[in-house]
């Protein structure tokens, strides 16, 4: 089951994250997200752990706890949804319909 960990300390690592599920069961994969132009942490992450009954001890048991002083929030992962990529049709500067199409 796939785990989101939100209003983490900037100093937690990957690492971390993974050392503070591996108690409720198997922790297949932990990362904590990254600006991608900083490096610095972004403050949430996910965690991916084997077993669903580990998963669902773990979120309840985690949400809401406090880690270097701050509250984290611990959920069931939302899939991500499909967003349009920068270069669409839906709109922007080039979509077709200049300001000054008809103007001249």
């Amino acid at each position: 089951m796939n785990i989101y960990v939100s209003n983490l300390s900037f100093n937690v690592q990957d690492e971390d994250l993974k050392d503070f599920f591996a108690p409720y069961g198997e922790v297949t994969s932990a990362k904590v997200i990254t600006d991608r132009e900083t490096g610095r942490s972004r403050g949430f992450g996910f965690v991916e752990m084997a077993d669903e009954a580990a998963s669902k001890k773990a979120i309840a048991e985690l949400d809401g706890a406090t880690v270097e002083n701050r509250t984290i929030s611990v959920s069931v992962a939302k899939p991500k949804e499909d967003r349009p990529s920068r270069g669409s049709s839906r709109g922007g500067f080039n979509n077709g319909n200049s300001y000054n199409k008809n103007r001249y």
